[in-house]
Parts: structure tokens; sequence; C-alpha cells
């Protein structure tokens, strides 16, 4: 009997499909990569990793267990991982939004 192939992807790869998804959303990220992972930025708190299998992100605080609860998804579906991300980023604008130093910075941009 032989052992099942995993086919893995190139983590950078994975975050750029990521990224790309992301942008058919609406939303905007940067893409972070080395020591075999890579890290798709997206908010102020919201911050994706991808090992080219999965990717997965921050979503609340246990305060019972004192841990962090993480939300993941599978590499091979960028499209659907963007859309949950993009749900949550979106929760994440109304709940936490520009500091006045960062707002002042947007406001002379646009």
């Amino acid at each position: 009997m032989t052992a099942p192939v995993v086919i893995s992807i190139d983590p950078r790869r994975s975050a750029e499909l990521l990224q790309e998804a992301l942008e058919q959303n609406g939303v905007s990220a940067d893409v972070h990569d080395g020591y075999g992972l890579a890290l798709v930025s997206v908010w102020v708190g919201l911050v994706v990793w991808c090992d080219g299998r999965h990717y997965w992100w921050r979503t609340g605080w246990n305060v019972a267990r004192r841990r962090v609860i993480y939300a993941w998804h599978p590499a091979i579906d960028p499209v659907r991982a963007a859309r949950r991300i993009s749900m949550h980023y979106s929760d994440l604008r109304r709940t936490q939004p520009y500091s006045a130093l960062i707002a002042d910075l947007v406001d002379g941009v646009e």
C-alpha cells in the first residue's frame, strides 16, 4: 500500500490568489512571505496566515480559556475564503475605524 500524495501549493502563491480574490470583493491587502509561510495583511487585527494548504486568521478571544479563536479555510478555495474574510473585514471596519492620525492621512490623499 502506498501513502497518499499530498499536493502543496507555494504559500506565497496561495496568498497571492487570496489577495486577488479579496480585491474582487473590494478589499485591498498586502502579501508578505518567508520561513515557509505567507501573510496577507488586510486590516488592523486581520492578518491571514497561509502555509500553502490552509488559510487561518484570528476571529476573537475566548475569555474562559484565555485563548485566541481562529477561523481556517482550505487554500484550494481562495474565493470562498476571501468571502469569509471580507465579511470579517467589514465587521472590523465598523468596530475599529481609522485612528485620528491615519484618518488625517487618508483625507489628505483623497
